[in-house]
C-alpha cells in the first residue's frame, strides 16, 4: 500500500487539476473528492488517499480470515515500537502501523485495541512496565471492531488479568463464530455496546461508547477525556476507516457515512480537539508519540492536540471519500 501512494497522490492531484481546469464541470464524484481533499489539508493525507482512492488490500480485506489464522510475528525491525506517554494518563502502546492505547484512571486502566496476537506481549504488557504501568491494573479492554490487528490481544488480557472486554453487538457475534484456535483465541462475550451507545465509567473517568457501524457491523468509537500537564483535554476516537469491502452496497456506505456524521456530532459537543485513530498512518501516532517531549517553542502545543476544527477535518475527510467511493462503485 504504501509503495502506491506516491501514484495515487499524484492521480489525486490529476483529477483535481483536471476539474479545476475549467474545461469541464466537476462531476459529483470530482466534487466530493475535492471537499475531502481540502478537509485533509497537510494533516490527513494518507487518510485521503487510502479512504478516496481505494487500493485492494494486501492479503484481502482487514478482518479477513488470513489475519486470524496463527502465524509467527514479522521481522520486529519492521514492526516494533517503544511505548510512550503522550498525556498525563494516556499512553501509546502500539506498533509502527497499529495502535493501542492505554488510559489511565483513579481506579485502573482502560486498554482500547489490543494489535495483532504477537504484540500483545512486547507492546501492550511489557509497554506498560516500562512505563512505570502494572498490566495486573486492567480492568477494560474495549474493542473499536473485531478485525485480527486490532482485538488479537483481547483474549489474554481477559483470561490473565480478569479485565472485562467492550465491543459492539454485531461484532460479539462474529467474534463468537471463530475456531478455539483462532489467533489469540477468543474471548468470553462480556460487555455489549447496541445501536444506542453507551457510557463506560471507571474510576474518576467516563468514555462515551458511540456506536458507529461501517466498517464492521459493530464498530465503536469513542469520545473521552484525558491530561495535559493538568488540563483536561477531550480525545475524539475513530473505531473504524476503510470502505473498500463495500463494493456496491449502498446501504453500507449511507450507514457509515452516518455513523461518521454521529462521531462527528459527538466530538463537537464534547469539545474534542484531539484526533485519535487505531492505525497510526491516519493520525500520525508513531511519529507524534515520539515528539511530545521535544522542547516546544511559544505557542506550540502537544502534537495530538489539533484543535477541534482539526477533529472536525477528519470526519469531513472520512464522509467524502465514502460518498466519492459509493457513486464511483455505483452503490445503490
Amino acid at each position: 500500500m504504501k509503495g502506491c501512494a506516491p501514484f495515487i497522490a499524484s492521480l489525486a492531484a490529476l483529477i483535481l487539476s483536471t476539474a479545476a481546469s475549467g474545461q469541464t464541470a466537476p462531476s459529483e464524484i470530482d466534487s466530493h473528492i475535492a471537499a475531502a481533499k481540502t478537509a485533509a489539508g497537510q494533516d490527513y493525507r494518507a487518510t485521503f488517499v487510502n479512504l478516496c482512492f481505494p487500493n485492494p488490500l494486501p492479503g484481502g480485506p482487514r478482518g479477513a480470515a488470513g489475519l486470524l489464522t496463527p502465524r509467527p510475528a514479522p521481522d520486529r525491525g519492521i514492526w516494533y515500537a517503544s511505548p510512550y506517554k503522550v498525556f498525563d494518563n494516556f499512553y501509546w502502546l502500539g506498533t509502527r502501523q497499529h495502535s493501542s492505547w492505554a488510559l489511565k484512571t483513579s481506579a485502573g486502566l482502560i486498554i482500547i485495541d489490543t494489535n495483532f496476537a504477537w504484540a500483545t506481549q512486547p507492546e501492550i504488557l511489557d509497554g506498560l512496565t516500562k512505563l512505570g504501568l502494572s498490566p495486573a491494573d486492567i480492568k477494560y479492554v474495549v474493542i473499536s471492531h473485531a478485525h485480527g490487528d486490532h482485538d488479537q490481544g483481547a483474549a489474554t488480557l481477559q483470561s490473565r488479568f480478569g479485565a472485562k472486554v467492550v465491543m459492539g453487538a454485531p461484532d460479539w457475534e462474529d467474534t463468537l463464530k471463530r475456531a478455539p484456535d483462532v489467533a489469540g483465541g477468543v474471548p468470553k462475550r462480556d460487555v455489549v455496546v447496541g445501536p444506542e451507545g453507551t457510557k463506560l465509567t471507571l474510576g474518576d473517568t467516563t468514555i462515551d461508547i458511540v456506536f458507529t457501524p461501517g466498517h464492521s457491523p459493530g464498530t465503536l468509537s469513542y469520545v473521552f477525556p484525558v491530561k495535559d500537564h493538568g488540563k483536561t483535554v477531550m480525545v475524539a476516537y475513530s473505531g473504524g476507516t476503510l470502505t473498500g469491502a463495500f463494493g456496491t452496497n449502498g446501504a453500507r456506505f449511507d450507514e457509515y457515512i452516518a455513523s461518521q456524521k454521529r462521531i462527528a456530532k459527538a466530538a463537537a459537543d464534547a469539545g474534542a480537539s484531539v484526533l485519535i485513530s487505531n492505525h497510526s498512518e491516519y493520525d500520525n501516532a508513531y511519529t507524534k508519540a515520539r515528539l511530545v517531549d521535544v522542547k516546544r517553542e511559544v505557542g506550540e502545543d502537544n502534537p495530538f492536540i489539533v484543535g477541534a476544527d482539526g477533529v472536525q477535518r477528519y470526519f469531513t475527510v472520512m464522509t467524502e471519500c465514502a460518498a466519492a467511493s459509493k457513486l464511483r462503485n455505483g452503490a445503490h
